[in-house]
């Protein structure tokens, strides 16, 4: 964070989106603003939330478009990919200090992931679905996982879909990895 800006605020909130999914959102301003938090603060931010949330759970990236960037990338930084479905690539989780990296080059992108042990494996079903449907294909899958997360960053969202969390167990996970980076993780008053 830059010494000419605001502290961070990471704002965890349940989600009404339906009677047969548990949503929870995470909203990034700095104090004070409601607009987005953008740059290097909120990129460590969000690159220390992911992990923090899967929690030693295996987990991946789901990316259903901008294929060509994401795939010049991760050659480029010896990530791997797999090309799941015609229309769907899943990365496997860079070490701590490349996926800041990662999440900076790709922080204007709308992509997902997910965790829990069915993240260990090909996950078939749900890949060809987020071929054809994008990362609406969450709602059908996401009681197979721990969590799925659809990450738009630049508009300072991370929404979750969760049978296994509730916002207090969010929060629980989230704090120690936010904490560090001058962020504020809370729950509406």
């Amino acid at each position: 964070m830059s010494p000419d800006s605001a502290p961070l605020r990471l704002l965890i909130d349940p989600l009404d989106i339906g009677p047969d999914v548990r949503a929870i959102g995470l909203e990034l301003n700095e104090e004070g603003d409601e607009d987005p938090a953008r740059g290097s603060a909120a990129d460590a931010v969000w690159a220390a939330a992911i992990p923090a949330l899967a929690a030693g759970e295996p987990w991946v990236l789901d990316f259903t478009s901008h294929f060509d960037r994401l795939r010049d990338y991760c050659r480029a930084h010896g990530i791997a990919v797999r090309e799941a479905a015609p229309s769907c690539v899943v990365v496997t989780p860079p070490e701590p200090g490349a996926f800041l990296e990662f999440v900076q080059r790709f922080e204007a992108e709308t992509f997902g992931f997910r965790a829990g042990a069915a993240a260990a494996s090909g996950d078939a079903d749900l890949e060809n679905d987020l071929s054809s449907r994008g990362l609406d294909a969450y709602d059908r899958a996401f009681k197979r996982y721990s969590l799925c997360g659809i990450c738009d960053f630049e508009n300072g969202f991370l929404t979750l879909l969760t049978e296994k969390f509730s916002s207090a167990e969010v929060l629980r996970r989230l704090r120690p990895a936010i904490d560090p980076l001058g962020a504020r993780v809370v729950r509406p008053e």
